[in-house]
């Protein structure tokens, strides 16, 4: 469910009850015990973050395990990203704020997806490379190719976005794309014990996962700012989630 998906929630009651005929009716029977639809955990700037957007945003980390290690993937951590993320795709849809960045190509997100097939190493078991394989990881993960593609497709927009606002100028050395390879790459291939790809195939991405790095230094910065500038009310504290703390966005997202 999409961060907006359920927003006239926020208007009604959170639990469905089943109406009785009168006071002094028969007991309540397991119809009449109240239902959770779901429950408002934040909002920001207007835009509600819901609990079942921090369960989705936990289950989509099946599909970045470079960029969320399993021990990152937190129910604060995920409500984290998805707060940044919000505050991000904010600025990028105010027009006022003349930095609105461009869709991508069907063929840039099928690229990208292409490209993901072929990195994941829980992937390498069921052959994804293959069509048959794709859609049998998905199936066992429970999702969607549209899922899949509507998350890469926003994940792109806000890498071009960051990239056009912080990128300029940062640089990656490749005795840093050969660290990381070696030192956080390869022991997930070894953990799912199935062979990694040569370094070259997934050279591009790994520079990607380090830009995004250096990129957060500096977008950390300016996610406090507009925390700092805008209303962030999180109505849960056992999320945890700071005004000031900016974690991961885009791998969150990227």
């Amino acid at each position: 469910m999409g961060l907006l998906g359920l927003v006239l929630l926020c208007g009604v009651p959170r639990a469905v009850r089943a109406q009785t005929s009168s006071a002094a009716g028969p007991p309540l029977t397991s119809a009449d015990t109240p239902v959770v639809l779901d429950r408002v955990i934040g909002i920001i700037n207007g835009d509600v973050l819901l609990e079942s957007d921090v369960q989705a945003e936990m289950h989509f980390a099946a599909l970045q395990p470079y960029s969320i290690p399993p021990g990152d993937n937190s129910r604060p951590l995920a409500a984290e990203r998805l707060v940044n993320r919000t505050l991000i795709l904010q600025q990028m849809n105010d027009p006022q704020q003349n930095q609105i960045a461009p869709q991508p190509s069907e063929q840039q997100v099928q690229q990208r997806i292409d490209e993901l097939r072929k990195q994941i190493p829980a992937c390498r078991r069921y052959h994804c490379e293959t069509a048959e394989g794709w859609h049998k990881f998905l199936e066992i993960n429970q999702f969607t190719e549209q899922q899949v593609e509507t998350r890469w497709r926003e994940r792109l927009r806000i890498l071009q976005f960051t990239e056009a606002r912080f990128r300029a100028g940062i640089r990656v050395p490749h005795s840093e794309i050969e660290t990381y390879y070696e030192t956080r790459l390869l022991p997930q291939f070894d953990k799912e014990k199935v062979t990694p790809p040569p370094l070259k195939t997934i050279e591009s991405r790994i520079e990607e996962i380090l830009l995004q790095e250096k990129v957060n230094v500096m977008l950390q910065d300016w996610l406090k700012s507009l925390r700092d500038q805008g209303n962030v009310l999180i109505l849960d504290p056992s999320y945890g989630v700071s005004n000031s703390t900016a974690q991961d966005s885009a791998g969150g997202v990227a």
